[in-house]
C-alpha cells in the first residue's frame, strides 16, 4: 500500500558530526548494526511470559506465570514483562507490539537481508496472541496481571515468583480509552504485518482491533489502574488518533480518515514515548499530505516542528541535548527517548526522500540525510560513541553494563520447587556488586544522566533497567543502518 511503498534503495548517509565538540570520540568505523539488531530482538525474547517455545535463545529463561489469568478464570498465559519486575502491563505492552509491527512492515526488506524478519513476526505475535486472550468479548479488556506493590517488594524470576498475580480490566462501567486504543493500535498495525503470510490470522487481527477503537472512542474515560508506574499524563486523544491513523492505513476505508480528519486534533509536541503518540501519527499521516490528501496539511506541519525541536542546528530546538550528543528528557528509561526520535528520524527521512522534501526550520532547510544522520548519531551514542566510550546495550561492544536492574537477569537459575524469602532474596542478589549471572543480551538500559554520566549498578534503576519499548523502538533504524554499514 501507498503508506509503506519507499525507495529500494536506502539512503547512503554517511557520518556528520552534530557539534563540533563530538570530535575526540565520534572518530571511528561504524558498529555492527546488525549485531546489535539481532541482540536487541533477543532481549524482547527474555521478556516473554508464560510456556516458551522450544527454539527459545536464553537458556537461563523458563516458563512462568502459567497461572497468569487464573483470579478471573480466563486464560492470560503470555505476553510480555515490561522491565526489570514481573508484572504485565497492557499499555506499554500493546505499544511495545505496535512498534515492532511499525518496524515490520515500513523496513521489511531490511529485515529480510537481516536475516530477522521472521525473529520480528514472533515478537509480535508473541503479544498479538495475548492481546486475543485478553480482549475476550466485546468491551471487555484485560489491561494487567500482577500486583506491582507486591512484586517490587520481592526480588526473584518470574519462574519462582509467588507473588498475587492480581489482575485488572476495563469494561463498560470502567473504561480505558488510552489502552484500549493501543491494544487496537497494536491489532490492526500486526494485522498488516501478518497480511502477506497469515491472512486469516491478520484478519482475526483486523476485526479486533475495529472493535476495540469503537469501545475505546464510545467509552471515553482514563484507566488510573496502572498508576503510578504507567500513568497517562497525555490523556487519551493522541492514542485515538494513534489507533484511527492504523486503521486506515490496515482498511483504506473513509470512515477513518475522516475521523481523523473531524473529531481528532493535531498538537505541536517535541517527544515522542509509550504515552505521547502525536509526532509519530503526524509523521505517518504526512505522506498521505505528499500524496495529495492536503485535508492533513496541520498533521505534516506538527511533524515538521518535531523534527523542528529535536535537531540540535534548528532556530526551534527545544530538547536538551547533553554535552556528549545525547536526547536527554527526564531520568528513567531515558533511552526510550533516544531510540523513539532515531525511529522517527529514520522513518520521516524515507518518507521526504521518496517525496523530493525538506523540513524548513525558521531559516534553514534539512534534506532528509541531515535527518538520517542526527538518527544515527543517536543510536551510535547508545552503542558507544559517548564520553564513557562505553555501549549501553548489553552484551554488544565495549565495557557494556553487567549489573541490568533486571530480576530474571541477576537471580541465578534455582533449583526446582525452591522457596525463596523475598525479604532476603534482595540481601542475596539485589544487594550484590558483582555482575548478573544470567547476561540480559541486547538489553538497552535506562543510559546515562543529562551530564552523560552512567554508574553501572543494579540498585540505580534510573540508569540500569531497560523496558521492551526503548528496544521495539530500535528495530527499524537498526536495520536500516545495517543496510547501509
Amino acid at each position: 500500500m501507498g503508506m509503506f511503498v519507499r525507495t529500494s534503495a536506502a539512503i547512503v548517509v554517511a557520518w556528520i558530526t552534530v557539534f563540533e565538540g563530538f570530535l575526540g570520540f565520534a572518530e571511528g568505523s561504524d558498529f555492527n548494526y546488525k549485531e546489535a539488531l539481532t541482540k536487541s530482538l533477543i532481549f524482547l525474547e527474555a521478556q516473554r511470559s508464560g510456556k516458551l517455545p522450544a527454539n527459545n535463545r536464553l537458556p537461563w529463561r523458563g516458563d512462568s506465570g502459567l497461572q497468569d489469568g487464573k483470579e478471573a478464570n480466563v486464560d492470560l498465559v503470555g505476553g510480555y514483562y515490561d522491565a526489570g519486575d514481573n508484572v504485565k502491563y497492557g499499555l506499554p505492552m500493546a505499544f511495545t507490539v505496535t512498534t515492532l509491527a511499525w518496524s515490520g512492515i515500513f523496513y521489511e526488506s531490511e529485515l529480510k537481508v537481516a536475516g530477522e524478519l521472521d525473529n520480528v513476526r514472533d515478537a509480535i505475535k508473541w503479544g498479538t496472541d495475548y492481546f486475543l486472550k485478553a480482549y475476550p468479548k466485546k468491551n471487555l479488556l484485560y489491561v494487567q496481571v500482577g500486583d506491582p506493590v507486591q512484586d517490587h517488594m520481592c526480588w526473584v524470576r518470574p519462574e519462582n515468583m509467588e507473588t498475587p498475580r492480581t489482575v485488572l480490566k476495563i469494561d463498560d462501567k470502567n473504561p480505558g480509552t488510552e489502552i484500549a486504543a493501543e491494544t487496537s493500535a497494536a491489532m490492526a498495525s500486526s494485522s498488516i504485518a501478518f497480511r502477506g503470510v497469515n491472512r486469516t490470522y491478520a484478519r482475526r487481527l483486523l476485526n479486533k482491533a475495529k472493535l476495540l477503537f469503537d469501545f475505546a472512542n464510545s467509552r471515553k474515560g482514563t484507566f488510573d489502574g496502572e498508576c503510578p508506574f504507567y500513568c497517562s499524563f497525555s490523556g487519551y486523544n493522541d492514542e485515538l488518533l494513534w489507533a484511527a491513523t492504523w486503521l486506515y492505513i490496515a482498511t483504506r476505508k473513509p470512515r477513518y480518515l475522516n475521523y481523523i480528519k473531524e473529531e481528532t486534533m493535531s498538537a505541536s509536541v517535541a517527544e515522542f514515548s509509550w504515552d505521547l503518540k502525536y509526532a509519530a501519527a503526524e509523521i505517518i499521516l504526512s505522506q498521505f499530505y505528499f500524496e495529495g490528501e492536503k485535508s492533513l496539511e496541520a498533521f505534516k506541519n506538527n511533524a515538521d516542528s518535531f523534527i523542528c525541536s529535536n535537531l540540535p542546528d534548528s532556530p526551534y530546538h527545544q530538547i536538551y541535548i547533553t554535552p556528549g550528543g545525547m536526547i536527554h528528557l527526564r531520568d528513567g528509561a531515558n533511552t526510550q527517548y533516544v531510540t523513539g526520535t532515531a525511529h522517527l528520524f529514520s522513518v520521516y527521512s524515507d518518507i521526504l526522500a521518496r517525496f523530493n522534501q525538506k523540513i524548513i526550520c525558521g531559516d534553514k532547510q534539512f534534506d532528509p540525510d541531515h535527518l538520517m544522520a542526527f538518527a544515527k548519531q543517536q543510536m551510535d551514542y547508545l552503542l558507544g560513541k559517548n564520553p564513557e566510550g562505553r555501549s549501553y546495550m548489553v552484551g554488544f561492544g565495549n565495557n557494556p553494563p553487567t549489573q541490568a536492574h533486571h530480576r530474571g537477569s541477576s537471580v541465578p537459575k534455582l533449583p526446582e520447587g525452591s522457596t525463596v524469602s523475598c525479604a532476603m532474596s534482595f540481601v542475596y542478589w539485589f544487594n550484590r556488586r558483582d555482575a548478573n549471572p544470567n547476561e540480559l543480551t541486547g538489553a538497552f538500559v535506562g543510559g546515562p544522566d543529562r551530564n552523560d554520566n552512567f554508574d553501572d549498578q543494579r540498585w540505580d534503576s534510573s540508569k540500569t533497567e531497560p523496558c521492551t519499548y526503548v528496544n521495539s523502538l530500535s528495530i527499524g533504524v537498526l536495520s536500516k543502518l545495517a543496510m547501509q554499514r
